[in-house]
């Protein structure tokens, strides 16, 4: 048995004895005070001004760390908004609780009621006066100094990526304020927020390989969307002339870490508009994105410095191909054959491909990933566009 599983069914043991001694885990309790907010308030305030004030506090939370000193102990706990460490005494909690404490495990969810002060280190802390065991944790957390890092069990096991790795939970809350603000943006501009079909007879709207379902009630075969585009063009045509929706789509073509075969899109659409009124305004709400969630529009991530306040570089796909291929020629662009020779010294697989694909399939490999500063790629083939409106310059 490895070390794992040995903490697990100790701690099995422990939960089985718990319930011989007929303890119910208690569901009544209610905190009034969350980690973040408490070290915000008494940033400033010494031992001597919290003692005077006397604030009592009720906190919930799991326990990450725990150390047992005799008649005291201290442990940490973590809620939904940070850390805070609780301060133990045998004479204060009565013996039978503090005993108890002790046979407790990291990871275990714990209610604390005491008042807050601050230690001779220090430390914000909650000296408690009273103690629950809330919920047993059951599994081992990762280990406390190496924590979460494997990339693909954090994927697999978010929860305890979660636990073990906050500044996750912060990624989190980045993404409803996105969201949030995205919806405020469109939703100032007079568009209408929908939610159309999930479940689709034909699926459309894009080039993707689709997850197959069976509809019992109609006995036919539907698809999950893989883009929402065919309904939200009939509810333009229909009248609704600005709309827009954000949900999930699924496409049924591989996993990493960098795609997810179910993921949440955008998709907007504007009567009496075209592609560069989409651009720009898809630009200011990159632009305010910037602004609203970093503070400002230029920023650094993964070591480059990225800036959303310039304007954004546009250009076509075959300009961008060129750009990044010097081996290739604007009457190259035009000739299936030279292109699909330079496709195969770039090991491309091109059985089957046309001009438009080819182009495509060269900028994809060669040119996308050098696109570091906001950049709008227009011209995409009519190959691999098969929705779009032709180009009146070049059809």
């Amino acid at each position: 048995m490895d070390d794992d599983n040995k903490l697990i069914q100790q701690r099995r043991e422990k939960l089985a004895e718990l319930r011989q001694q007929g303890f119910n885990f208690p569901n009544t309790f209610r905190p009034d005070a969350l980690a973040a907010d408490l070290h915000a308030a008494h940033a400033d305030d010494d031992n001597e001004n919290l003692a005077e004030r006397a604030i009592t506090v009720k906190l919930g939370g799991r326990m990450m760390l725990k150390r047992v000193m005799g008649k005291a102990s201290f442990c940490t706990i973590q809620d939904r908004s940070g850390r805070i460490q609780l301060f133990l005494q045998r004479d204060t909690l009565g013996e039978d609780v503090y005993q108890a404490f002790k046979s407790w495990d990291v990871g275990d969810v714990v209610a604390a009621t005491g008042e807050v002060f601050r230690t001779k280190a220090g430390e914000l802390s909650v000296r408690v006066s009273e103690l629950q065991l809330l919920t047993k944790s059951l599994r081992p957390l990762p280990e406390k100094w190496a924590g979460l890092t494997d990339t693909e069990s954090r994927y697999r096991q978010r929860y305890v990526d979660l636990t073990m790795n906050p500044e996750v939970r912060d990624i989190f809350k980045t993404r409803n304020k996105i969201i949030r603000l995205i919806r405020a943006f469109f939703d100032g501009r007079d568009f209408q927020e929908v939610e159309t079909p999930m479940l689709q007879a034909i699926p459309g709207g894009a080039s993707a390989r689709p997850f197959k379902t069976h509809y019992n009630a109609l006995d036919s075969e539907f698809y999950l969307r893989i883009a929402p585009e065919l309904y939200l063009k009939r509810l333009v045509v229909g009248g609704i002339e600005r709309v827009y929706e954000i949900n999930r789509n699924f496409r049924n073509e591989g996993v990493s870490t960098r795609h997810n075969p179910e993921f949440t899109m955008l998709e907007f659409y504007q009567a009496y508009a075209d592609y560069r009124d989409l651009m720009d305004m898809t630009e200011a709400l990159f632009r305010l994105l910037a602004t609203e969630v970093k503070g400002q529009t230029g920023f650094e991530y993964q070591g480059l410095s990225i800036d959303f306040g310039q304007p954004f570089v546009r250009m076509s796909m075959a300009d961008a191909v060129l750009a990044h291929n010097p081996d290739l020629s604007a009457a190259d662009l035009q000739d299936a054959s030279a292109l699909a020779s330079y496709a195969k010294s770039l090991k491309i697989k091109v059985t089957g491909a046309g001009l438009g694909r080819l182009l495509t399939e060269i900028f994809e490999e060669t040119a996308e990933h050098k696109l570091i500063q906001p950049t709008f790629i227009t011209g995409y083939p009519a190959e691999v566009s098969p929705l779009s409106r032709a180009s009146d310059d070049n059809p």
